[in-house]
This record gives structure tokens, C-alpha cells and sequence, in this order.
């Protein structure tokens, strides 16, 4: 696994009043690939997404309630499927829980999660729609 940070997607009960606040708030720009049920942000290289927390909890198959999620998950983006599955088979080797295996899922993408030995929740995930720069960083 690379040694990077691609995008934080944060857990929301109100994604118009999340995103009211990030970007009329604090000034940013959601980027062009926002949609209707998820904005995003660049923050030079690294993503913020905003998601509705049950709909996030959902695609993790997790309970939005307790103690099992936090309302953010971690996201590794990959350049292949193979380099997720490839990902998680790394992880899991490392001591890491897989929480959901990787498959194709509703939004086009090929993803799965872990818990890290702390229970910190990362989606490992191909998305056809993100590319990378030269250097490596995210472009949404």
C-alpha cells in the first residue's frame, strides 16, 4: 500500500446543513464532482467528502449507531482492481479486520473496508472516476 492519503469522508445526519457550513461557512468550493448525495472537496491533493452517515453506514455494513462506526472512514484510492484486492490482502496480513470484502458497488467503483488494529475504518477502493496527477495526488 502506498503511503498515502487520498480522501476523508465524513458521516453526515444533514448534508445541506454540512454543506452550508463548509462552503458557505468557511468559504470552500465544492468540486466539480459533486453530486447530489455527495459533495467534494479539494484540499490540495487530499479529498473531504460529505456523505450522509446512514447511507455511509450502510455501504460499509455497519450499525450508524454505537459504538461499531464512527461517522468517518479512511479512504486509500487504488489505480486498479487488482491493486484493491491487493490492498486488503496486505492489510489483513497485517493484522487488519476486513469489515467488507472488496466488490463492485452501486456508484460504479470496485471498493472494500478494514478496521486497523484501533478500529479506524478505511475504504480501499478503484474508482473509475478519480484519476491521479504526475505527482501522484488525487484530481476530482
Amino acid at each position: 500500500m502506498r503511503q498515502k492519503l487520498n480522501l476523508i469522508t465524513l458521516g453526515v445526519k444533514e448534508l445541506a446543513v454540512s454543506l452550508a457550513f463548509y462552503r458557505d461557512g468557511l468559504g470552500w468550493e465544492p468540486s466539480n464532482a459533486s453530486q447530489n448525495s455527495i459533495i467534494f472537496f479539494d484540499l490540495g491533493g487530499v479529498g473531504l467528502a460529505l456523505y450522509p452517515r446512514n447511507l455511509l453506514a450502510e455501504d460499509i455494513t455497519v450499525s450508524a449507531e454505537g459504538t461499531g462506526f464512527s461517522g468517518i472512514t479512511l479512504a486509500h484510492n487504488a489505480k486498479s482492481i487488482e491493486e484493491v484486492d491487493a490492498v486488503l490482502s496486505k492489510a489483513e496480513k497485517a493484522g487488519a479486520k476486513i469489515i467488507k470484502k472488496a466488490q463492485n458497488v452501486f456508484w460504479g467503483g470496485y471498493s472494500g473496508y478494514f478496521a486497523d488494529p484501533d478500529g479506524h475504518l478505511w475504504e480501499v477502493a478503484w474508482n473509475p472516476m478519480i484519476s491521479f496527477d504526475e505527482k501522484d495526488a488525487l484530481i476530482l
